[in-house]
């Protein structure tokens, strides 16, 4: 079980103009997302998921570098199984003997960003690894399943005001959603626009469907306060990032001003990250993205904090595969998890990436039993979207 070698390859699959949509992030033309292959001595090999933005589309050069020539060095050689260990080598780097022996972290750089990001795939890898090894799917390996089936919601939600309603119906009908998730924010031009929108999807959608809103931390404390008191009748699931990530205090002012519960933290790095947001009584629903978060090591001890807070835990899957099925397997051991993200914009990564796919059937997915993170790359498809 011995670590041989640390691989990582930029993918970047052009999104055809007709399946492209535009929010605050521009005009997503293209997704693009780090895939870690972890190859054991013994010839088994585990897969991860890395991304250098917490959107779609970004650069992934320098992240594929940090993966393969600063992070991966770290664990050649080492034991695969160790992967606690691992990842606080990595995190720790030239002092991690300090850490371990003491029993506190001692970074020495790239506490956030890409070096976190880069141990975020590696130790998805890893699980992926262990899981394969003892021929058990990793969520067994976390202390078991909770559920077979989780319920998801369909996350999207770009169209102006006169076809919102129209846009989420379709995304419904797909999966026989019962819930669904718009964008509001920057990109509406005004929060009034927001709010227009927000009152279109209610009234257009009916009563019965659970409706979400995501602001990509584009309000300001002011107009999300104002926002969250013109859609107080609209009965919102949640309020996504309503303020910068940045801004936790006025994340927290913002809760503190409403009933609508606040989610939070697709932007942010490690425990420690979500420990201030804890403290600081800034979220009502916790938003890990495993690929940069710290991957399932550290979301495991981002559930542990929820749960002691009483937040509950709904993983950002907005990316590929491996971050999917990834975040399904916390899900569905958190004593936390209640619901799964579910991508509607143009996704070839969840999608065509590796050969299983993820169904939606009466708005629930089934938590599958395979073996690690139970997939398999498709390796014409990354043979065709590499970058070299």
């Amino acid at each position: 079980m011995k670590i041989k070698s640390v691989t990582a390859t930029w993918l970047h699959v052009p999104i055809e103009a007709a399946r492209q949509h535009t929010s605050d992030f521009g005009r997503v033309a293209a997704f693009d997302s780090t895939l870690v292959r972890i190859e054991c001595e013994s010839g088994l090999v585990g897969h991860g998921e890395s991304k250098s933005q917490v959107g779609s589309a970004s650069t992934n050069h320098a992240l594929c570098a940090m993966i393969e020539q600063e992070l991966g060095p770290l664990i050649v050689g080492e034991d695969a199984r160790d992967i606690s260990r691992l990842w606080d080598l990595m995190y720790n780097g030239v002092r991690a003997h300090y850490a371990i022996a003491r029993g506190h972290v001692f970074p020495v750089l790239g506490r956030s960003g890409l070096t976190v990001s880069g141990i975020s795939g590696i130790d998805m890898a890893l699980w992926d690894i262990l899981g394969k090894s003892l021929g058990a799917p990793v969520w067994q390996l976390l202390g078991g399943r909770r559920q077979r089936r989780m319920p998801a919601y369909a996350s999207g939600g770009w169209a102006p005001a006169e076809t919102i309603a129209e846009e989420l119906q379709r995304f419904i009908d797909r999966g026989d959603f019962k819930a669904v998730k718009m964008r509001v924010g920057a990109a509406d031009g005004t929060v009034r626009n927001s709010i227009r929108r927000v009152h279109a999807a209610r009234d257009g959608l009916g009563p019965d469907i659970d409706l979400m809103c995501d602001a990509h931390g584009t309000f300001g404390v002011a107009e999300a306060k104002r926002f969250c008191r013109q859609v107080a009748d609209c009965d919102i699931g949640w309020l996504e990032e309503p303020v910068s990530a940045d801004d936790k205090p006025g994340m927290a002012e913002v809760r503190a001003a409403t009933d609508i519960p606040i989610a939070t933290g697709e932007s942010e790095f490690t425990r420690f990250d979500f420990r201030d947001l804890a403290l600081l009584r800034a979220a009502d629903i916790f938003q890990p993205d495993l690929s940069i978060a710290g991957g399932i090591t550290e979301a495991m001890r981002i559930e542990g904090l929820a749960s002691a807070h009483q937040i509950r835990l709904a993983p950002h899957l907005w990316g590929g595969a491996f971050t999917f099925s990834a975040g399904l397997q916390v899900a569905a051991v958190a004593s936390t998890g209640f619901i799964l993200e579910y991508s509607l914009g143009a996704n070839p990564m969840l999608h065509d990436l590796v050969e299983e796919d993820f169904t939606v059937i009466d708005g629930d997915l089934e938590i599958p039993d395979r073996p690690g993170l139970g997939l398999t790359v498709a390796d014409d498809f990354v043979a065709k979207y590499r970058v070299d």
